[in-house]
């Protein structure tokens, strides 16, 4: 069965309680499960992984390589500035979907940046927990 690794960064695993506003009011584990919805209904799974740092994302990424088909990441604020990450996405051989649930484009002026963006086929931001589910199904027709 092909797999999807979803990493999800610093902060996100307070979804659903910080800035819902900004963010919405589903939690991590909400999202995680639409995901797995959308996975298993063109024959995937899900591996999902949260860190509230760079290194273990990093770490992830080179263990995936050759064991699993896609990435789909949420970097949160490491989007903006881990050089690291964007490295590791680069040597991974499958498709990588950068993904937001806010639409960091219409935010704050460090938002508008992301050092992910170049080393992935595609970046979603702004559905919120749809745009995981858009990732997923992305990453599938890629592969």
């Amino acid at each position: 069965m092909k797999t999807v690794l979803l990493l999800s960064g610093p902060n996100l695993s307070l979804t659903g309680q910080r800035q819902p506003e900004i963010y919405g009011t589903n939690t991590m584990a909400d999202i995680v499960e639409l995901a797995r919805k959308a996975a298993a209904d063109v024959g995937w799974q899900v591996e999902h992984l949260s860190a509230e740092s760079e290194g273990p994302l990093v770490e992830a990424i080179h263990a995936a390589r050759g064991r699993v088909n896609a990435v789909v990441i949420n970097p949160g604020a490491l989007t903006h500035y881990a050089w690291a990450l964007a490295d590791a996405l680069a040597a991974f051989e499958g498709p990588v979907v950068e993904v937001h649930l806010s639409q960091p484009a219409g935010r704050e002026p460090w938002r508008r940046v992301s050092v992910v963006a170049p080393v992935a086929a595609a970046s979603i931001s702004g559905l919120g927990a749809a745009g995981y589910e858009t990732a997923v199904l992305a990453v599938a027709r890629m592969s």
